[in-house]
């Protein structure tokens, strides 16, 4: 069953709406993605091209000769992916949603760039940025609560 979706950027200039049919998202750890958001992986959510529409009109960077990225210009957040042609079903970065709890990890793309040592982290230790001084300081002295 299809359920309505919202996300955008960080500062709130990029928003869309989308209608998404499951839960599912996969990672890519191909270069071009690794470089586009700054991490060992993408986290994509691909959605219909029907099912996408941009409440606010993103900026695009042609990444490689083959796709194309939305993005805030304002805020630098990466917010999706799309082949150049046009064709095919574009991708949402998770962590652009709203809410990005409701999804889960399926299948990882991109693999010749994989980097093994990053995918399980369960025995990492934790740190929380509400009990991390360093960080909640300033956000109380900046008046607020740390984000959740």
């Amino acid at each position: 069953m299809a359920r309505v979706m919202t996300g955008g950027c960080q500062c709130g200039q990029v928003r869309y709406i989308v209608e998404i049919d499951d839960d599912e998202a996969y990672l890519c750890h191909c270069r071009m993605c690794q470089k586009a958001t700054g991490g060992f992986a993408a986290a994509f959510v691909q959605v219909g091209p029907e099912a996408l529409t941009w409440l606010t009109e993103p900026d695009w960077y042609q990444s490689s000769p083959i796709a194309r990225r939305p993005f805030c210009s304002r805020c630098g957040t990466p917010l999706g992916f799309a082949f150049a042609d046009g064709k095919g079903h574009p991708d949402l970065t998770l962590g652009s949603f709203d809410d990005p709890s409701a999804f889960r990890p399926v299948a990882h793309a991109g693999c010749e760039s994989l980097h093994e040592a990053w995918l399980d982290t369960r025995n990492l230790p934790r740190h929380f940025s509400a009990t991390t001084r360093s960080v909640a300081d300033r956000w109380a002295a900046a008046g607020l609560e740390v984000p959740k």
